[in-house]
């Protein structure tokens, strides 16, 4: 491979090799189906197939928020899309989502099921669906979808930027770490300048922007993401926004939804797959007795 600051990029690229780096074995420059999978179908109303990435959590969130505040029928069956393994690119996966990214939810309550992708508009779909946790008022509800857009449009570069060249790519480049990690910071400061005037992201309720933010700017703050990028962003000059995620951290079901096709960390805060509430009690993966 060449070095950082010897490649010179040819007139038309062709795609000769994979990359390097944790995910080349799952990235190709085209898209469909590269096998042929049917999804699996539980017994609820809503069919969520993810992973406990960033993405994944800000769905399961929301879900069991939902459940908690009385939404009977926000029940949900979680299954587990294993990207490592290319699962997101078997047929029945690019049938809900041509783009073979999770989460990817279908809603079975209708006459004809509905397919919905993108984390952004799954969380609100179901917000409008069930009328909770997105303000009613325009001017409050505006707010909330400011916040929920500028997250899906902001954390790539979080995640894709700095966290690819930070914790990912095959090799230390020091100006794409830079530059993400400028943006980074500069994307955390404003967080926290926000949040030292307003109790939650969009304001003085909790919404479905702060269920978007949490997992990837909290998961920052906490320390989750990118091995010790906490350390290297110097997380501590942010004190809004860590109160912020240690009070959502609070949350029962901001908890349980941490937890949801999640396949890392402890044993007894992975639970694979959700099809019921007493699952979080009786098959995560230290109750199974799995290594894996």
């Amino acid at each position: 491979m060449s070095g950082p600051f010897d490649y010179t990029p040819p007139k038309v690229w062709t795609w000769t090799a994979p990359s390097g780096g944790k995910f080349a074995s799952t990235n190709r420059p085209t898209a469909g189906a590269t096998h042929e999978r049917t999804l699996p179908v539980g017994r609820h109303p809503l069919q969520l197939y993810s992973l406990g990435t960033p993405n994944g959590v800000k769905v399961t969130i929301l879900l069991e928020e939902l459940l908690a505040a009385g939404h009977t029928q926000a029940e949900y069956d979680a299954w587990l899309i294993r990207i490592g393994e290319g699962d997101q690119f078997g047929s029945g996966f690019t049938e809900i989502n041509p783009n073979s990214k999770i989460p990817a939810l279908v809603d079975h309550s209708r006459d004809q099921p509905l397919a919905v992708f993108e984390s952004g508009s799954i969380l609100l779909y179901l917000a409008e669906k069930f009328g909770a946790f997105i303000p009613k008022d325009i001017a409050r509800r505006t707010a909330c979808l400011n916040w929920l857009f500028w997250q899906v449009g902001s954390a790539p570069y979080l995640g894709g930027g700095f966290g690819h060249f930070y914790a990912y790519a095959p090799e230390k480049i020091e100006y794409a770490i830079n530059r993400f990690a400028m943006e980074a910071k500069r994307q955390l400061d404003m967080l926290d300048r926000r949040l030292a005037e307003s109790l939650f992201i969009a304001g003085e309720e909790y919404t479905i922007a702060d269920m978007a933010i949490f997992p990837w700017y909290g998961g920052l703050i906490e320390g989750w993401l990118y091995n010790d990028a906490a350390t290297f962003l110097s997380v501590q000059d942010y004190p809004h926004l860590r109160a912020w995620a240690d009070r959502l951290l609070e949350r029962p079901a901001v908890q349980r939804g941490r937890m949801v096709n999640r396949t890392s960390g402890d044993f007894s805060s992975q639970l694979h797959e959700r099809h019921d509430a007493s699952d979080f009690e009786t098959k995560t993966q230290d109750r199974l007795g799995s290594k894996t």
